[in-house]
């Protein structure tokens, strides 16, 4: 694409609101979906942390029963 000016670039003869609009909620959408796999990930981790201690705790008490 070739533009004149910096702003025929930002307007796109009448349809920039609508590109440049397109362009950040897909930048949006995009940078949501890593958020909340990182969110979903820790939360797991975290779970599967809790877990382990859990099972360690109750194979240490299982020892110390009579």
């Amino acid at each position: 694409m070739y533009f004149e000016s910096f702003e025929a670039l930002l307007t796109m003869g009448g349809h920039g609101l609508y590109v440049w609009s397109a362009y950040g909620i897909a930048i949006a959408v995009l940078l949501w979906n890593q958020l909340v796999v990182k969110l979903s990930k820790n939360a797991l981790l975290d779970q599967w942390r809790m877990t382990s201690k859990r099972r360690q705790i109750m194979e240490e008490n299982k020892d110390q029963t009579p």
